[in-house]
C-alpha cells in the first residue's frame, strides 16, 4: 500500500480510472485537477448519435463504473474517495466532484490488481461450468440490490443463442444503428485507444475484409442484407456461436426500477465490481447489452427506427427475453453478459492517454 496525496497521486488515479469500461470504448469523461485532494470529472453521454445510449443510460452506467474504479484505486494509496454530482434534468453533462482523504488503516481493495487486466472476450470460450465458488463470488459482488439469473445448461445457452440471433437481425438491419457499426471498429488493428480493434471483434480475417468493404455505405449494407444474406455470417460468428460456447450467461435485474441519475450510477458501480470479480476468479466476460437496450425502447414504447417492423421485432424479442428470465414486462433489466474460461485475448481496446483526457480547470467551470 502506498500513502500520500498530491497532484502526482491524482494523475496516477486518473491513469487507473481511465480503464473503466464504457460502451464501444467511448470513454465519456474528461478530468480536471482542482486541487491536491479534489478531482473533477466532466461526464457526457452519446445519446444524440449512438442508438444504444438510450436516454444516456449506457454512459451513466459507465460514469458509475469510473467512480467505483477511482474508489478502488484510491484504496491502494491509503485513501478514501467520496463524490458529489451536479446535473440538469436530462443529465447530459453531469459533473462529478471527487474528494480524497487519508484513510488510516485502510487496505488495498482486493479488486485493485484487476483494473487494467479486465478485458472483453468476444470469441468463443470453453463450455466449462462455473464453480459454486465462482458463482458465489459474482453474486456477492452484485449485492442485495440486484437479482442474478444464470443460464448455464446447454438448453439454456441454445435459448440465449436463438435470442441473440434474432436480436442481431434487428441490430444489423437497422439504418439508425449503421453509423455506430461503421465507426466503432479500427480496421486491421490489434489495439485501439478510441475504438474496438478489428482483431478483438471476433470474426475471421476474410469476414473482416468483407465487413470493412460493405460497411463503407448503408446502400451496400442494405443490398447485402436483402439479396445476399449479408447478416448470416456476422450473426453466426458474433452472436450464435459465442452464445453456445461459453460457461453461461448472466442477467442482472435491479430489485427496484432505476429512475434517477444516481440510480444508474449505483448500477454502474455494481457492474464494475462484478466485472472485476469475474477477472479475479480467472474468468472472462462479454457484455450482451443490445437485447436489454432494445427492451428499454420497446417497453417505453419508444420507436428507435423509421422501419416500424423493427420495433415490432424488438417487442416480440422482449417478450421472449422475459419468458427466459421468468419475469414480467414491468420488471427492470440492467445488464446481460456471457461468462466463461478462455485464454487471455491477444487483442483489446486500450484507452486514450491521460493527457488527452485532461480538461483545463477554470473558476467558471460549467455545471450540468
Amino acid at each position: 500500500m502506498e500513502y500520500g496525496m498530491n497532484r502526482e497521486t491524482l494523475l496516477q488515479l486518473i491513469d487507473l480510472a481511465r480503464w473503466a469500461p464504457s460502451g464501444d470504448n467511448s470513454q465519456p469523461w474528461r478530468f480536471s485537477v482542482m486541487g491536491d485532494q479534489h478531482l473533477r470529472v466532466h461526464g457526457h453521454d452519446t445519446r444524440d448519435h449512438v442508438l444504444y445510449d438510450y436516454q444516456g443510460r449506457a454512459s451513466h452506467i459507465a460514469h458509475g463504473a469510473l467512480l467505483e474504479t477511482l474508489r478502488i484505486a484510491a484504496s491502494h494509496f491509503g485513501l478514501a474517495a467520496s463524490w458529489t454530482v451536479q446535473h440538469d434534468a436530462e443529465a447530459r453533462a453531469p459533473v462529478y466532484d471527487v474528494f480524497f482523504s487519508a484513510a488510516a488503516g485502510a487496505e488495498t481493495d482486493p479488486l485493485f490488481p484487476y483494473i487494467e487486466k479486465r478485458v472483453v472476450q468476444r470469441r468463443p470460450m470453453r463450455t466449462t461450468t462455473l464453480t459454486s465458488a465462482q458463482r458465489a463470488a459474482i453474486l456477492e459482488a452484485a449485492g442485495d440490490g440486484l437479482r442474478s439469473h444464470f443460464f448455464e445448461s446447454f438448453s439454456d445457452r441454445m435459448k440465449v443463442a436463438s435470442l441473440l440471433w434474432r436480436n442481431a437481425g434487428i441490430r444489423l438491419t437497422c439504418k439508425e444503428a449503421y453509423p455506430v457499426h461503421r465507426d466503432v471498429i479500427e480496421w486491421r488493428a490489434r489495439f485501439s485507444e478510441e475504438r474496438i480493434p478489428e482483431q478483438a471483434v471476433g470474426v475471421d480475417p476474410l469476414t473482416a475484409r468483407l465487413m470493412q468493404w460493405v460497411m463503407q455505405s448503408w446502400e451496400r449494407v442494405h443490398f447485402f442484407n436483402r439479396y445476399l444474406m449479408g447478416t448470416v455470417v456476422p450473426r453466426v460468428e458474433l452472436d450464435f456461436l459465442p452464445a453456445v460456447f461459453c460457461g453461461g450467461h448472466l442477467l442482472l435485474r435491479p430489485v427496484h426500477s432505476p429512475v434517477s441519475l444516481e440510480d444508474w450510477l449505483q448500477l454502474g458501480m455494481r457492474l464494475q465490481r462484478v466485472w472485476l470479480t469475474v477477472a479475479k476468479e480467472g474468468l472472462h466476460l462479454q457484455p450482451e447489452l443490445t437485447p436489454v437496450i432494445f427492451r428499454w425502447y420497446a417497453r417505453d414504447n419508444c420507436h428507435f427506427s423509421a422501419d416500424p417492423a423493427l420495433f415490432d421485432q424488438a417487442l416480440r424479442l422482449s417478450r421472449d427475453f422475459e419468458d427466459l428470465a421468468r419475469c414480467g414486462p414491468d420488471e427492470p433489466f440492467f445488464f446481460f453478459c456471457r461468462i466463461g474460461v478462455s485464454s487471455v485475448p491477444s487483442s483489446r481496446s486500450l484507452r486514450r492517454p491521460g493527457e488527452r483526457l485532461m480538461q483545463r480547470a477554470t473558476a467558471g467551470d460549467p455545471i450540468g
